[in-house]
């Protein structure tokens, strides 16, 4: 049982509203992308304009709001880019299995590279390759229509939605509450821990401030 906590780690700060929520926007964001799909002139062949890659999209986007990974740019270009790069991967790479590899590992670095890492790109780099009724369709605009448009609606989406339901989207670091960590201390702290987190050095920085101005507070 001990071992279970590493497994099934809890997501920091989520309640089962906030779920609740999120999964209510999320149905209303794939809705207005494939609505904007449709909007767009396609063959008759295809019921929508919509890849699967941006179902995950959403879970980012709506779920974890304040993720580096799950803002506009995150979204938009990493799944463009990784769409071109999947192409390009599939007209030079000869071999599927090969090709399927390179496209989702350069999907990687071509995105880290951009400052847009966003992990359903490695999806629509793998869909690129491995081919589908819609890419067939679409051909070389396949990474502006439909995955560009899939993504700006789902972006607007969120963007509206976390204006009502009162987060920050694009998301905005909380200021810090009497700094006693600088942001300086953070950053070598990561460096020593060798790992790559889903959240913001700035926020990072605002929560353990605010942490410690809590428990200063709580041994007064």
């Amino acid at each position: 049982m001990a071992e279970l906590p590493r497994w099934m780690p809890r997501l920091a700060g989520a309640s089962l509203a906030d779920r609740l929520r999120a999964g209510l926007a999320a149905m209303l964001g794939i809705a207005l992308a494939a609505l904007a799909s449709g909007l767009v002139p396609h063959p008759a062949a295809l019921s929508l304009l919509l890849v699967a890659p941006i179902g995950a999209s959403a879970v980012l986007v709506f779920a974890v709001p304040a993720s580096p990974l799950a803002q506009p740019w995150a979204v938009l270009g990493g799944n463009m880019i990784s769409a071109a790069v999947g192409m390009a991967t599939a007209a030079l790479v000869p071999m599927p299995a090969l090709a399927a590899g390179i496209a989702v590992g350069g999907a990687i670095i071509v995105m880290s590279l951009a400052r847009c890492l966003h992990p359903p790109g490695g999806a629509v780099a793998l869909t690129a390759v491995l081919g589908t009724p819609l890419l067939a369709a679409t051909g070389p605009w396949f990474p502006l229509l439909p995955v560009g448009l899939n993504s700006l609606a789902l972006v607007l989406a969120g963007w509206a939605w976390h204006r009502v339901s009162g987060h920050s989207y694009p998301h905005r670091p909380p200021a810090a509450v009497a700094p006693l960590f600088h942001r300086e201390d953070v950053d070598r702290a990561l460096a020593e821990m060798h790992e790559s987190f889903d959240v913001a050095p700035e926020d990072l920085d605002a929560l353990l401030n605010r942490a410690e101005a809590h428990a200063r507070a709580r041994v007064r």
